[in-house]
């Protein structure tokens, strides 16, 4: 005879976890059962999404990703994007808990709290956010809350591995622009000519909008030239990676540019997955920001603006927490993006094939969508194998 339902879940262990700190759920009360039931269910979904993260993270992690794993990837962020949604919705069953209730039993928690969750904790490791980025807590670096636990060599593992914001900067790094791929002969110079060309169509863009601006509301016109100057200006130093370190420079803003290039191009046929990746995971950020506020309101309303257990500031400490970006790049550009009318003419590149991908690699011969006059696609293998026949700036994809 096979396992049971109860014995498959193994219910007699998991309904048995929920004594408190007596370790006896009789001598609980509804309330506090509850809050413990609904913090274990958080735990139960980000140990599904620590494996989902690993598991998209691997997929784009090779040296060359497959275009049939760009939409797995897709997959596994998506269900973590899922799991975010359900975790905001819970706190309204948090939120059954009056005030009142929870103070009934809340000083028998300290001085446990919240951010002592080291599986949140590695799960923000995960993505990429750097311990220089993370916000004080209680006047500590706050993986120090957690050193000294049994959870601690979880964590020192999850610092060790790579990051999904390190293989997705990998990924857009091999993106081709403008034709070319990081390994093609005058490939700095072509994404500096792109970037360049980008720049200056904003800047002829935003001349356009300042003198809307001034039509439409008048007033100070230097105010507005001021603002608008400042914003060329940002962009220029995200455009070319003036921001960052010199012997990083080159790097980063060969990435920002493969982000600009998918964005900027996102209706060619090959970048409709590249963009779509992309999508998934300014989407599961947006639900982690998110998932951020809702805490905070719903500690706010619960027990108002308390020293929290752990002794951090309570709300204020969370409502900072909810301004980290780790995919910062993915954010900024869209601050950048243009209207088709003033994006830069695709150029097209034609180059010999190093190596024919297999037929079943690729799709089915398409119109040509670039806008170029001269290339139609003619089967471009497998994105992130880097071999093409035409490349009219999105023959191949990361």
């Amino acid at each position: 005879m096979g396992p049971t339902y109860w014995d498959y879940l193994q219910l007699d262990r998991l309904l048995g976890l929920q004594g408190g700190v007596e370790g006896d759920e009789s001598k609980l009360g509804t309330d506090e059962l509850h809050f413990i039931i609904v913090h274990q269910a958080y735990e139960l979904w980000f140990k599904l999404v620590l494996r989902e993260l690993r598991t998209a993270r691997d997929e784009l992690s090779a040296p060359r990703v497959p275009e049939e794993k760009i939409p797995h990837v897709v997959h596994h962020l998506g269900r973590v994007t899922e799991i975010m949604k359900l975790l905001v919705d819970q706190f309204r069953v948090m939120e059954t808990l009056t005030p009142q209730d929870f103070l009934a039993f809340r000083d028998k928690l300290i001085p446990a709290s919240g951010f002592q969750s080291f599986q949140l904790r590695e799960l923000e490791i995960l993505l990429g956010l750097d311990d220089a980025e993370r916000i004080a807590y209680a006047g500590a670096d706050p993986l120090e809350h957690i050193r000294g636990q049994a959870a601690w060599g979880r964590i020192e593992k999850a610092r060790a591995e790579p990051t999904l914001r390190s293989a997705l900067h990998d990924w857009l790094y091999r993106t081709p622009v403008q034709g070319s791929g990081p390994d093609d002969a005058g490939d700095d110079a072509s994404v500096k000519q792109f970037v360049t060309d980008y720049h200056s169509a904003l800047a002829g863009a935003n001349r356009e909008k300042t003198q809307h601006l001034l039509a439409a509301l008048g007033g100070d016109a230097e105010a507005i030239q001021a603002r608008m100057r400042d914003a060329e200006a940002s962009a220029k130093r995200f455009l070319f990676a003036e921001d960052v370190a010199a012997p990083e420079r080159a790097r980063v803003l060969r990435v920002r540019a493969g982000v600009l290039f998918i964005e900027s191009y996102r209706e060619l046929p090959l970048l409709a997955w590249p963009r779509l990746l992309i999508d998934s995971v300014v989407e599961l950020e947006e639900q982690l920001v998110i998932f951020r506020s809702r805490h905070a309101r719903m500690v706010e309303r619960i027990i108002g603006r308390r020293v929290g257990t752990g002794g951090s500031s309570g709300v204020d400490y969370l409502d900072q927490t909810a301004r980290y970006r780790v995919f910062s790049e993915l954010w900024s550009v869209r601050t950048l993006l243009l209207a088709k009318e003033h994006l830069p003419e695709l150029r097209c590149v034609t180059r010999k094939a190093r190596h024919r991908a297999p037929a079943r690699a690729r799709p089915p011969h398409r119109a040509d969508r670039s806008g170029c006059p001269r290339h139609a696609p003619r089967g471009p293998c497998a994105a992130g194998s880097g071999h093409t026949k035409a490349r009219c700036g999105r023959a191949r994809a990361p």
